[in-house]
């Protein structure tokens, strides 16, 4: 697994959670940058995808 996939998984799970707790505390702002940070991840799959097609 290649380190972008590794530092894709850790933005998904902590993205996740900001938006989960900003939606409990009624936090919009937590909310999306929670869900900015799981579109990060998603950026973040697609070079680990397009460096394991190179190598």
């Amino acid at each position: 697994m290649e380190s972008e996939h590794i530092k894709a998984a850790g933005n998904k799970l902590v993205g996740k959670a900001k938006e989960v707790i900003g939606d409990a505390i009624d936090d919009k702002s937590l909310e999306l940058k929670g869900k900015a940070q799981q579109m990060k991840a998603d950026a973040q799959d697609a070079i680990g995808d397009a460096k394991d097609a190179i190598e």
